[in-house]
């Protein structure tokens, strides 16, 4: 489940998920189209890191471009009866201080579900996405696995600030984040997202709220239909920025190259076709329709004005609330399946996670469950689940 890693792990070791570069440390996103591509250079994220002293000890492995549900389809890790996600499971294993993952379709999220961490990914350009290996770049955004909530608050005070060579970065130069006395706050349960989820889940839902009133925090069901209709969207605009994205790994300047090949066109799409699995070919199939002059207008265009009216409605939704609470995934643990079914299921997933990668709002993971709060609501959503596991404790 992970490359290049030193077991000599003192206070301070972080790992860092294989679509981060690394300088000098192979970096393939989990895709044979990249094998054997080596950065000169590191992340911004991970520079800013190694600058206060911390040590990247690893790469772990991703699911080819993050595009499956938590890992399970990378090129190079060992197929698994358990579904699990590698730099997760190294942080609940207590191998590394915290890791950096990616998210980009909510599998850091449901990793750190699955394995009872905690995620935090914040607010959309807080955090560098220079020197990311980029999918769909209008939601992916680089976060921190820890822990705990005090853990994740140390990772982000460290790589969160703006950095002029990334575009989307926003101008603030740091970011200040607490953990404080949560009395008082309100936190919604969303009704039709708890009615996806199977029984632990819904459990896990109950005991999170359970611990959250007793600190003193008013939760209440709420009825929001938003999230289907998010969904649908990013995967649209997903799809549509990955289909981009991609096209530039030709077999011609690095990565893998097909051996036989008799002309220019043949060595594209032979390299491609032997270069990504069956979900990324999937996924450049439906970015492709998306973006073709028939279906343009009605699905792309259309998704970046549902992306508006979201953006919105969710900032009206909370006016009245600090945190929205919803399951990451449907169930507590997934079983080995079929990649030629994966297209579908990520897309059922994803229900739960694709709002907030498509309007830019924080996600926290905390105790197998998720809170997602306004724009720059991070130290709110480390509150309230610092809260928790303190009570839990």
């Amino acid at each position: 489940m992970i490359k290049y890693y030193n077991t000599k792990c003192d206070n301070g070791n972080i790992a860092v998920d294989d679509t981060i570069l690394v300088k000098d440390l192979e970096a393939s996103a989990g895709s044979k189209i990249l094998e054997g591509f080596k950065p000169l250079f590191s992340a911004e994220a991970v520079t800013r890191l190694e600058s206060k002293g911390y040590k990247v000890s690893g790469k772990t492995h991703v699911g080819e471009f993050g595009l499956d549900l938590v890992g399970e389809f990378s090129h190079y890790a060992e197929a698994e009866a358990a579904l699990k996600g590698a730099a997760a499971e190294l942080v609940k294993k207590g191998e590394v201080k915290a890791a950096l993952g990616v998210d980009m379709n909510g599998s850091t999220r449901r990793a750190a579900a699955l394995s009872c961490v905690d995620f935090l990914k914040p607010t959309y350009g807080t955090v560098s996405r220079y020197g990311v290996i980029s999918c769909a770049a209008s939601g992916e955004q680089v976060g921190v696995y820890a822990p705990d909530a005090k853990g994740v608050k140390e990772i982000m005070e460290t790589i969160a600030g703006h950095d002029e060579k990334d575009g989307t970065s926003l101008k603030n130069e740091s970011y200040g984040y607490t953990i404080s006395y949560v009395s008082g706050k309100k936190v919604a349960i969303v009704k039709e997202l708890l009615e996806k989820a199977d029984e632990e889940t819904k459990a896990r839902i109950n005991a999170f709220a359970d611990g959250l009133r007793a600190k003193g925090v008013t939760v209440t069901e709420i009825s929001c239909d938003i999230f289907d209709t998010a969904n649908t969207a990013w995967q649209i605009l997903m799809t549509a920025e990955t289909c981009n994205n991609v096209s530039r790994y030709d077999g011609v300047k690095y990565g893998h190259r097909a051996k036989e090949y008799k002309n220019i066109d043949e060595l594209y799409v032979n390299s491609r076709t032997e270069g990504f699995n069956f979900l990324t070919k999937a996924v450049i199939l439906y970015g492709s329709d998306v973006l073709s002059k028939n279906r343009y207008k009605d699905c792309y265009d259309k998704s970046l004005k549902v992306r508006r009216v979201l953006f919105e409605t969710f900032e009206k939704l909370m006016e009245s609330y600090d945190a929205v609470l919803t399951p990451v995934c449907s169930k507590t643990a997934y079983e080995s399946y079929d990649i030629h079914e994966a297209f579908g299921k990520v897309f059922e997933e994803s229900v739960f996670t694709a709002l907030a990668n498509l309007i830019g709002v924080p996600a926290m993971v905390s105790g197998g469950v998720q809170l997602m709060g306004k724009h720059f609501g991070e130290s709110t959503l480390l509150s309230l689940a610092a809260c928790v596991e303190k009570e839990g404790k």
